[in-house]
């Protein structure tokens, strides 16, 4: 990989991670687009750079974080799902889902569909759930299902767990802000099952670009967490299911 297709990647990873539109499926296109090669250090690179985007929720919502024990505890219970799918899943997950990009464009497209269909006809529940920690623990498991739907690249974490959180009952800013806590443990569980699985056999040039990789995912983020959660107080999720559509049908007629 080249330090410009690093640049490239991290940015994709930061701006996408946080949004419903599937920062992996993003990178499985993008990597596509750059006629990169699926090698293991590339797959394990897209894994790997989802940390540097974790690290600045970790640094926006630090107080509340290590303040509330009983959201750390709906957290746990929300990632035992994602768990029990990655780890039965992961050799499928990295050699076939992440190196075959029409999974990844199908996924989009049902997606988007699904967003557009669901925010028609949803409607707000009576007595609605303002904080996660009020969340009990069939809710806090039903948004980890809706979670573990993600290792389907092209699916999106970010808008499975939104979804889910907002039928178990949470308001809109709080699912958003659950599907961001809730991808502080399963992206440490991604990243750190990768690095075992590969057994840190990296080279040094190759550390050097994680290393760039997870400082621009980080940054990138910054600037789209605070964006989504502005955005998300006025508007739906409609625009990005539209998005993903587009994507979607475009990279289908020019690539593939």
């Amino acid at each position: 990989m080249s330090y410009l297709e690093v640049l490239i990647l991290s940015l994709i990873e930061g701006l996408t991670e946080f949004l419903p539109i599937s920062s992996t499926g993003h990178l499985i296109l993008a990597t596509k687009l750059l006629s990169l090669e699926p090698t293991e250090f590339v797959k394990s690179f897209e894994i790997i750079i989802q940390f540097g985007a974790i690290l600045a929720v970790v640094f926006l919502y630090r107080n509340k974080l290590l303040a509330s024990k009983i959201l750390w505890q709906k957290l746990a219970i929300s990632f035992v799902p994602t768990m029990i799918v990655g780890l039965v899943l992961y050799k499928i997950i990295k050699d076939i889902f992440l190196a075959n990009p029409l999974v990844t464009v199908l996924s989009l497209i049902f997606g988007g569909v699904f967003l557009i269909i669901f925010e028609k006809i949803y409607k707000s529940p009576k007595g609605q759930i303002l904080s996660p920690e009020k969340l009990t623990v069939k809710q806090a498991v039903i948004i980890g299902i809706g979670q573990s739907l993600s290792v389907i690249p092209g699916v999106s974490r970010a808008a499975s767990t939104i979804i889910s959180g907002m039928i178990v009952g949470l308001d809109r800013r709080n699912a958003v802000e659950y599907s961001f806590f809730l991808a502080i443990p399963t992206m440490l569980a991604a990243t750190g099952f990768d690095l075992i699985k590969t057994r840190f056999q990296f080279t040094v040039s190759e550390y050097s670009l994680l290393i760039l990789g997870l400082i621009l995912s980080f940054f990138s983020a910054l600037a789209v967490i605070k964006f989504f959660v502005s955005f998300i107080k006025n508007h739906d999720l409609t625009y990005f299911g539209i998005y993903r559509i587009i994507v979607a049908l475009a990279f289908w007629i020019i690539v593939l």
